[in-house]
């Protein structure tokens, strides 16, 4: 057996401080950018204003008086349903599909449903933010992989390094994400449990470098953890996504009575709609991934303790969580819960998965016990 690099393997334990440091400098210009919010929201709407009063022939603008027109009587790409509930009038735009649906009374639609800006966004802190946590990324990715050569093996032998490994891949698929999307409006949210898991891991789950136990020496450590860590990212990602959906939902609710929508820098969201399109379809993707860890686990371990189950604490978990969002899936494609009831049942699936890794790691003994923790 190879002997560790203790010396690249404190340079790992230093770049992964740095990376979280950088982390946190990158949650508080996310939180100055919400906090900013209703200045960017002006700039929209001036440009929106300015825009729209420059268009002379077949302007793809509409004042649709509530009441007045229904879904079915407008026509063209540019049309939206009225909103309900008040006689005033409401800007739809005409960009992205499904653009102006949710959209608050009284209020410019800024967002479309496929969650693109309708105008030029500067937010110069979220840019700034965003530029901090690839920064973060580089170096987080540099200790992880330092971890690993450091021991010669895969780093996530235990609490500490399936902790970190999670926090970057939540990171990065959300910076993969932006190439595609324009979702800084999850950023305060990312960061911040990305900060919440490197500190967990430093402070909660320290674990000294070292080999993997006999039980773990195997291929399907590479196959399992690598996908489960992937999967948690991506119901990371939802779960994020949930929680603002919640928000968004009672501010639209709040509107339509007539009231004012608090708090303002949800005006830079999506609607509630988009939020639980997008986050089904992400969670559709994490489902699959967590199918094949159940599988991979499974034959894992036949491989290790010749049987495929054996209703470990840990095995037991891992098919509640499956059980869950297979729950929130079918329920949503075939039985209408949508609104709310999604969002809390992803909610309540992201919180099974954070009780599988750390409560039952720590507190329940079983063949899966490879928390790494010091006694």
């Amino acid at each position: 057996m190879q002997s560790i690099n203790l010396q690249l393997a404190s340079y790992s334990d230093l770049f992964m401080l740095i990376a979280a440091l950088v982390y946190a400098a990158a949650f508080i210009v996310f939180a100055i950018d919400m906090a900013t919010s209703s200045k960017t929201i002006r700039t929209l709407e001036a440009e929106l204003a300015a825009e729209s009063g420059t268009e002379s022939e077949a302007p793809r603008e509409q004042l649709v008086g509530a009441g007045s027109v229904g879904a079915e009587q407008a026509s063209g790409p540019t049309a939206a349903p009225a909103s309900r509930g008040t006689g005033t009038t409401v800007p739809v735009r005409g960009r992205g599909r499904g653009a102006g649906t949710g959209a608050s009374a009284g209020e410019p639609v800024l967002v479309d449903e496929d969650m693109a800006y309708l105008g030029a966004t500067r937010r110069p802190a979220a840019n700034v933010a965003v530029a901090l946590m690839v920064i973060g990324v580089l170096l987080h990715a540099f200790a992880v992989i330092a971890r690993g050569v450091a021991a010669h093996r895969v780093p996530w032998g235990n609490m500490y390094e399936f902790c970190t490994t999670g926090a970057l891949l939540v990171a990065a698929v959300y910076l993969l994400f932006l190439i595609r999307k324009d979702i800084r409006f999850l950023g305060t949210f990312v960061s911040g449990l990305v900060v919440i898991m490197m500190a967990a891991a430093t402070m909660g789950f320290p674990t000294p470098i070292a080999h993997l136990q006999p039980a773990l020496q195997s291929p399907w450590i590479v196959i399992h953890v690598s996908i489960a860590v992937l999967a948690s990212a991506l119901f990371t990602l939802t779960f994020s996504m949930g929680v603002l959906q919640l928000l968004q939902h009672r501010r639209e609710a709040t509107i339509r009575a007539g009231r004012d929508g608090r708090p303002a820098f949800m005006r830079l969201v999506p609607s509630a709609l988009s939020l639980e399109n997008w986050s089904y379809r992400i969670n559709a993707v994490g489902f699959v991934m967590w199918t094949f860890t159940l599988i991979a686990g499974a034959i894992w371990a036949e491989a290790a303790w010749g049987r495929y189950w054996g209703w470990d604490t840990k095995e037991v978990w891992t098919f509640v969580i499956w059980v869950v969002y297979a729950g929130y899936l079918h329920a949503r494609a075939t039985r209408g819960w949508t609104g709310d009831r999604a969002a809390w049942l992803s909610i309540i699936g992201f919180a099974c998965l954070v009780f599988n890794f750390t409560i039952v790691n720590t507190y329940f003994p079983g063949l899966h016990s490879y928390a790494g923790i010091p006694e």
